[in-house]
Order: structure tokens, then sequence, then C-alpha cells
């Protein structure tokens, strides 16, 4: 019986490159560096790896897709206590990734403590990419009225204005004053762990795959509960940058940076630090009562209209995806800009004998698959393109990225934005439908579009930018 193992991407990956050659393991592609999903081990020939965003890492687990995995504590942590399972077996300290989960303020907030915290009368806006957690937290501290803003990434730039605190995962405490974040508690605790499933502990004999792990030596194990250990700070607090009826732009990060910038400088809109270092949250634009955060262009669609930006340059995509789960959501796109095309495409693995969707459907009225598995970041879209097409029964399985590696073992379809193909190519997957076409747009709020003290700004800022596509 073959066993299956699941390696990090991302943060932890080249640190467990190192690991896993000093145990012994003699990956040849496995670092920082490599595209392969599915490395092989000289070492264990039979032993089947595959290699996932790390926060996929501990539900496969959960699940028992894989029997052991290296993950971040502080990951399993925000499984386990939504979803109090003891599928996942926490083996052993690995002694590598330190990092620690802080709450943090911003330096422009008037919160500078826990207590605090406790004593707001309003509600506390929490934003994180770890929305158990926070959870946990606010209802150990038994705060009164508070909510919590699931992102993915970016938290640094949600606080003061957008939320009043952040569960943030990192190094050092000057790593987060250097992103104007002031630590107030330290959450947890994290190092690299190695984990099993249960199941797969008790019915396979996995030792062999453990033995290398024995050798190393773990620091001191990581705290396993969550707790609470307020830090004092003698920070001095400034003003926001955000005042009554400034415009509220968000920018994107990432690989959609680049095209962004280049639109707005042919716009003749003129920013200051959006690419330019020093790295900032909170570029200039040089247009009076207009200021800019830079964030994810997945979370631009539901911060828009939840009132937090009033304007966002983000894919098509993602406004989709938005308006499929809440179809009358207050956003709306207003200009289509024509960079960043891609295709939203439905993939399968190259063995499955379909090439269209309804060869999918009718492997699934003849029985020859039990149910569909759907892995995509796009898990509205995933959704109704499932119940559009009667693909009965399914499931979406939401992804955070490497959504590629999830095909064939872990998912039988994926949905997956491409520009050429040639990445699904190579992973040996095959396009059986475009669902459609997306390039950025400019989105707004619908409510601000009408609100005399933004319209004229905004009409303002539409315009340049409708310029600029004259001008491309």
């Amino acid at each position: 019986m073959s066993l299956k193992l699941a390696l990090p991407k991302g943060d932890l990956q080249s640190q467990t490159a190192a690991f896993l050659d000093k145990a012994g393991f003699a990956y040849e592609h496995y670092h920082e560096s490599s595209r392969s999903y599915r490395p092989k081990s000289e070492t264990f020939p039979g032993l089947f790896t595959k290699v996932f965003h790390e926060k996929d890492i501990a539900i496969q687990v959960a699940v028992g897709n894989y029997d052991v995995a290296i993950c971040g504590l502080d990951w399993i942590k925000e499984l386990l206590t939504k979803y109090q399972s003891d599928a996942v077996v926490k083996v052993r300290d690995l002694g590598y990734g330190q990092r620690d989960l802080y709450l943090v303020t911003s330096r422009f907030s008037d919160l500078h403590s826990v207590e605090d915290v406790k004593a707001r009368e309003g509600v506390v806006r929490i934003v994180t990419e770890y929305p158990n957690l926070a959870e946990a937290f606010a209802l150990k501290r038994r705060l009164r009225n508070f909510r919590i803003m699931p992102v993915w990434g970016a938290t640094d730039a949600y606080p003061p204005e957008h939320a009043d605190l952040s569960l943030v995962a990192a190094g050092s405490d000057e790593e987060l004053r250097s992103k104007d974040l002031i630590p107030i508690a330290r959450i947890l605790s994290s190092n690299a762990w190695l984990i099993a499933n249960k199941n797969s502990m008790e019915q396979k004999d996995i030792s062999s795959l453990l033995t290398p792990f024995c050798g190393t030596e773990p620091v001191p194990a990581a705290e396993d509960e969550i707790s609470v250990s307020s830090i004092n700070t003698e920070e001095k607090f400034e003003s926001s940058l955000f005042s009554d009826g400034t415009v509220a732009l968000a920018l994107a990060d990432g690989h959609q940076q680049s095209h962004t910038s280049k639109f707005l400088k042919n716009a003749g809109i003129k920013t200051k630090g959006y690419r330019d270092p020093p790295p900032t949250r909170r570029p200039i634009v040089e247009m009076d009562g207009v200021s800019a955060k830079i964030i994810r262009p997945q979370d631009m669609p539901m911060q828009v209209a939840n009132g937090n930006f009033d304007l966002a340059i983000t894919g098509r995509d993602w406004l989709r995806n938005q308006l499929h789960q809440f179809p009358s959501s207050p956003v709306e796109g207003i200009i289509d800009l024509g960079f960043g095309w891609v295709r939203i495409v439905v993939a399968v693995h190259n063995d499955m004998p379909v090439e269209t969707t309804a060869d999918l459907k009718k492997l699934l009225e003849t029985d020859k698959i039990p149910g569909l598995r759907i892995a995509a970041e796009y898990t509205n879209i995933a959704d109704k393109y499932a119940r559009d097409n009667h693909l009965s029964p399914y499931k979406v399985i939401p992804t955070w990225g490497a959504s590629e590696a999830f095909l064939p073992e872990d998912a039988d379809v994926l949905i997956e934005n491409t520009e050429t193909g040639r990445t699904l190519a190579k992973n040996n997957l095959k396009i059986i439908e475009t669902l459609f076409e997306s390039t950025g747009c400019l989105i707004a709020n619908s409510t601000s579009l009408t609100d005399p003290n933004k319209s004229g700004r905004m009409n303002t800022l539409i315009d340049k930018i409708k310029q600029g596509m004259s001008s491309e």
C-alpha cells in the first residue's frame, strides 16, 4: 500500500527542502523555484508526494487524502479550532519555520491595548486570514460586539479605517512595525510540524516514513493552546490618512500590480509608492480627495460591496465570483481596462475520458464516477457551473493556490484561469470548456456613486481612467 506525503509551497518551502535533504529524502525537484507538484524521493521511490499551498495541507490530512504532511502549527490550529476532529495527529515539532500570530492595531489607531479593545462600545472589526482563530480570540476575551473579516491576504492594509484589528502571522515585532502595525497581543507561537492522519497510523505501517524525522532534533514544543499574552506599547498614534468625503481606492498587489501601475501612468494618474520602494500598503495618488490602499484583487469585490472602498481595480473574474454568491451586492463593473486578459476554464486530467461538459454529465449519469469533486479558488463560479449543468452529485473543494496539483488524485475537475493553457498542459490537464474571458476592470460601490460628498471626485477619477483607455 503506497504512502502519501503532502509538502508545503510558499514560506516554509525552502526550509522544508533543507530539512528533508538533511533527513535523507533526496528530493530532486522540491525547492523554492521548482514548479513540480509531484517531486520524487530517491530514498523512498514508492512514496507519493504532492506539493500544496500550506493553507490546504491540514484539511487534506484531516479528510484522509494524505497519510503524513508538514504544515505550520498556525494552519493546523486554524482548522482544529472550528472542526475539532481527532483525524489530525500532531506527531512532532520540526524545529524550524518559526512565526507567531499577533493581534495588531495600526499606528493610526486609538486602540493601544487589549483592554482598549474590550472597552470599545461599537463593533470591533478583526481582519485576518485566520478567521477561526480570530473568532476564538474574540470569544475568549469576551468582546461584546465583534465582526470577523476573512480575507485572502494583505491584512496589514486594513486597519484602522477598514478594520480595527488584524490577526496576522509574523516572524517578529519589528516586521510588524515596519508595516505600521503595533502588536498588542501574541496569540499563538508556531513552527513547522509533522502531522499524520489517525486512520493511517492505525491501519497502515507508516513507521518507515516517520523514522527519518525522528533523527532530527526539534526545538521545544510550540504552545498548543490559544493564549493571549498582552504586549504593552508606548507608541504615538497619528491621525488617519482617510477622512470623511475621501474617495477610497483599492489597488491590486501581486502580478496585477505591474499592469495596474502602467495603466495608471498612461492615464495620467500619478502615484508614489505603488511600485517604488520602500514597500507600502498606502501609496499616494496625486489627486485631491483620493486615498489608496494595496490589497488582494480577490478581496476587492467584497470590500467594495461592504463600503470599505469606493473604487477598486480588480479582475472581472473576481467580480463575477462575488455576484454569483450575492447577485444584489452593491458593487458594479464600471470599465473593462483591457489588461490582465485570462480565460476562466474547466479542466480535467488527460486520463479522464471526457472532452466536453456534456461528457462529464454522462459519466455521472452512468455511475462511472460516484460524484464530482471540483477544485477552485473561484468557489462561487464553480458552484454555479455545476448547478447550471446539473452535475450532481458534486462538491466544491476550495483551494488557496497551486490548484493544478489537486487533479487527478484529490479532485476530478478544476476551475482555473489561464492565459495560454501551457501550465495546465504541463500538469497533464486538458481544457473541456471556457466559461468566460476576464480582464482587469474598475469596480465601484453603487451607493458611493450617488453620494454627494464623493460622486464628483469619483467621476473625475473615472473620467481620467476612461481617457487612459482611449490612449491605450
